[in-house]
Parts: C-alpha cells; structure tokens; sequence
C-alpha cells in the first residue's frame, strides 16, 4: 500500500536518481572514461538500493504492523515475505 511510506521523500529521491542517470547519459555521449561513469553507475546503484531501504522500512513499521493490528497475520506475513524475497 503506498500509504505506507513518505511519497514525497521517496519522489525527491528517485528525481536525484533520475538526474544522475541522465548525466550519465551525457557522460557517455561525450566518451568519458570507463572508469568515471561505472563510478557513477555505482553511486545510482547504491542510491535506488537506499530508496528500497526506505520503502521497506516504512512498509514494516506501517503496512505490516496495520495488518497485524487488523487481525490478517497470515497475509501480511505472505506479503511481507514477498516483499523481502524482491527487495534481498
């Protein structure tokens, strides 16, 4: 559920990301080095890795605890293994 998390902080983030993979682009249009633009594939790397982080935190201390709360453990239990097996 997308209630569960900061969209707006989750948006900032993937904006950032978004920028860094049009430099990126550009980096490559202008045949910079190999080693300059797998550095910054790497930082884009790192940065989604952290915005799932986010996501998933948020999911555990929001979705999960309100299903358990409403009595549907066995489902919120089989989301959240979902969940986890695409994030890990």
């Amino acid at each position: 559920m997308a209630d569960c998390y900061d969209i707006k902080s989750v948006c900032n983030r993937l904006s950032k990301i978004e920028g860094h993979v049009k430099g990126i682009k550009k980096m490559v249009e202008e045949k910079r080095p190999c080693e300059d633009i797998l550095t910054q594939i790497a930082a884009i790397e790192s940065a989604i890795h952290r915005v799932g982080q986010i996501v998933l935190e948020d999911h555990l201390k929001g979705c999960v605890i309100n299903g358990i709360k409403e009595g549907k453990e066995e489902e919120t239990i089989k989301k959240l293994k979902s969940a986890l097996s695409k994030f890990i």
